[in-house]
């Protein structure tokens, strides 16, 4: 795994996450320490001093644009040849990030979407579970193709494949696209199982904001893509 640490950006989005950040820092380095860490921050607190102490790459953007804006800068700012994305709230494992880069650099898969979804996560709202399960349904139609879960925050991609690629980065429900129009494009796309943990902090989810856009993001990509 070393060379290939050396290839790796683990990408994350922080707003207010000091109650977090240290610990999800730690867990990715006790896993992948050669693998760049890059943060892309909109915190009042001070989120991005205690992951710079931890050895984290800041970019900060601030005023808050949102978080399309925030994680399209952390993918086209990776240095790393695969980018895997991760929640900075302690909710993904970051034990299973060699699976997810091995994948992309030994499999040849272009993305990995890391489904939190084999069944009901304990820690995931039942209006958030059914919600998840019924959009997956409907792309899943639409596609041809079974989808689990559109939202999830961990995922590989592969840079080359992100430098190709457009998306709208302004509006909610931003992974929706980012799994969805590359598998209409034909790049190699996988999935992995993986548990969903407690959250540390609190959740700054819009659920009617989402579903909106979750819609208008599946019906986008199936039709204009």
């Amino acid at each position: 795994m070393h060379n290939l640490e050396n290839q790796l950006t683990v990408a994350m989005i922080t707003m207010n996450e000091s109650s977090s950040v240290a610990k999800v820092i730690k867990d990715i380095k006790a896993i992948v320490p050669q693998a760049e860490i890059l943060i892309v921050d909109s915190s009042k607190d001070d989120t991005p001093l205690i992951a710079e102490k931890c050895g984290a790459r800041v970019i900060r953007q601030f005023p808050p644009r949102g978080y399309g804006p925030a994680m399209e800068c952390a993918l086209r700012s990776a240095k790393g040849d695969i980018v895997v994305t991760m929640d900075c709230d302690n909710t993904y494992p970051a034990s299973q990030i060699p699976v997810f880069a091995s994948l992309i650099s030994d499999q040849g898969y272009d993305l990995v979407d890391g489904s939190r979804l084999r069944k009901k996560p304990y820690t995931m709202p039942w209006l958030n579970y059914v919600a998840n399960v019924f959009f997956a349904g409907i792309a899943s139609l639409l596609f041809f193709r079974r989808f689990t879960d559109l939202h999830s925050g961990m995922r590989a991609y592969r840079k080359s494949m992100l430098n190709q690629l457009t998306f709208q980065a302004k509006g909610a429900a931003l992974p929706v696209e980012l799994l969805l129009k590359p598998t209409r494009l034909g790049f190699k796309v996988g999935t992995v199982f993986i548990d969903y943990h407690e959250r540390i902090g609190v959740s700054t989810m819009q659920p009617l904001t989402s579903a909106w856009w979750t819609l208008k993001r599946i019906i986008k990509v199936r039709l204009f893509a």
